[in-house]
């Protein structure tokens, strides 16, 4: 099981949504929708789900506007995605993850960053809670707090594409691998 951050799973089903800066090239990560793509495929052939923590659905239906029936239907509707609620388990989790640096809180001034803090650890809470392992995002702070708690973040920009030779047998209307059209 994994998690998908809003910054991903927006790349994923929102059209416009705006690739993340590339940190080594400060650059649009090229492709990020084809990469997306390419990762929920292979988590699929795994039978790897994709748990969406509450929080994460909040924020992409947030930024959603009008479209968000379509975007929960999106979500709601796919085999590999699972809604993963913030509950009690993942409410006593948060507290420990909270107790772990309180010292750190009390130099935050600005409301919206602790906003933000307590929804990147409710995040890592419900992955923690429930066994994940690898979160994908492009958020730093949540990076952050995720490997703090054992939980390793793949950004977009370090997913890869899919092979050439896959891409061209899509392309030419074979599955990859099928060698039956040659």
């Amino acid at each position: 099981m994994v998690v998908m951050d809003s910054t991903t799973l927006m790349l994923l089903i929102d059209p416009e949504a705006k690739p993340p800066q590339d940190p080594k090239t400060r650059k649009p990560v090229q492709k990020s929708k084809e990469r997306i793509e390419y990762l929920l495929e292979t988590l699929n052939a795994s039978r790897t789900q994709v748990l969406v923590p509450t929080p994460v659905l909040s924020e992409v239906l947030i930024r959603a506007g009008a479209a968000k029936g379509q975007y929960l239907n999106e979500i709601s509707g796919s085999y590999a995605l699972r809604i993963a609620s913030f509950d009690q388990r993942a409410a006593i989790e948060l507290s420990m993850l909270f107790d772990s640096d309180l010292n750190k809180f009390k130099k935050l001034t600005d409301i919206q960053t602790k906003a933000k803090i307590k929804f990147d650890r409710q995040i890592v809470a419900i992955a923690k809670v429930n066994g994940v392992k690898t979160i994908y995002s492009d958020d730093g702070g949540l990076a952050i707090v995720a490997k703090q708690n054992g939980i390793s973040v793949v950004p977009t920009w370090d997913l890869p594409l899919r092979p050439v030779k896959a891409q061209a047998e899509l392309e030419f209307g074979q599955a990859p691998g099928d060698r039956s059209r040659s």
